[in-house]
């Protein structure tokens, strides 16, 4: 089969996902180990045997509700690539928000960071490679988690501290700056029995305390692990805005803000001792 026909029975295979044509592209990619402008130069090339029937696979395991990043092992954020594993959250485009809000507010020079409960690391890699002067650590509960944010870092050159524990709990800092993506999704939220996030670790996920339980956490922690004038910034849910920034305000942060995402929703927010 050519790659323009397998790429139409896959798009038509693919036809409940809002992104078959994508879904289909990337899986292609993955299969022929080549870039997706190369389906638009040679669409007339035919796969072979093995390479038709790894990637049948691949789109009927995604047309069973498997993510693409699973499937393909790595997803794009912040203009690079990172693997991904069913260890880890799936790194989204709305994250991105974190990061531009922390290289936005921090002045020029170095800083001490931790991104906490990293994940694939994606958060604090990307700050430590747009930030070379950044002193930057990445946390996690999770040693299988910790595992691929260290693979991430070493294939992408970014010179981080890896330290396992429950967020602020096994540092000292103090730091200048505290970034974190954690669980915020109430359990009960239906959400979580749909989509790519049934293949996604819960608790990188959900917490109790309808999403706050670990955002409390965090707040509370974090006051003593800042330098004068540092920054606590955290990613919530798009309906949690008023709450986090009270929360913030009641541990005594000041100048507290929220940032939007791509979608205009709630997205991050963040405030200074």
């Amino acid at each position: 089969m050519r790659i323009d026909e397998a790429l139409r029975a896959a798009r038509d295979a693919l036809a409940a996902s809002p992104t078959a044509r994508l879904d289909a592209e990337l899986l292609l990619s993955r299969v022929l180990g080549r870039d997706r402008s190369y389906f638009y130069a040679w669409p007339e090339k035919p796969l072979n045997g093995d390479q038709q029937r790894l990637f049948d696979l691949l789109v009927k395991r995604r047309a069973a509700g498997e993510p693409v990043a699973h499937l393909t092992g790595e997803r794009e954020f912040y203009g690079r690539r990172f693997v991904v594993t069913a260890a880890t959250l799936i790194p989204r485009p709305d994250t991105e928000t974190l990061v531009e809000a922390a290289l936005e507010t921090l002045p020029d020079g170095p800083a001490r960071v931790v991104d906490l409960g990293t994940g694939t690391g994606a958060v604090g890699i990307s700050l430590a490679l747009e930030r070379r002067d950044w002193r930057v650590t990445l946390t996690d509960a999770s040693a299988a988690a910790l595992a691929v944010a260290r693979d991430n870092a070493e294939a992408l050159g970014a010179a981080v501290t890896l330290v396992r524990g429950d967020w602020l709990k096994a540092l000292a800092g103090p730091f200048d700056l505290i970034v974190s993506n954690p669980p915020y999704v109430d359990p009960d939220d239906h959400h979580l029995e749909q989509g790519d996030v049934r293949f996604e670790p819960r608790s990188a996920l959900a917490a109790h305390d309808r999403g706050l339980a670990d955002l409390r956490v965090i707040a509370a922690q974090a006051r003593e692990r800042l330098t004068d004038g540092g920054w606590l910034m955290l990613e919530h849910g798009h309906d949690q805005g008023g709450v986090v920034r009270r929360l913030l305000a009641e541990h005594g942060f000041q100048d507290v803000t929220t940032r939007g995402d791509l979608g205009g929703n709630d997205r991050v927010t963040l405030g200074h001792v």
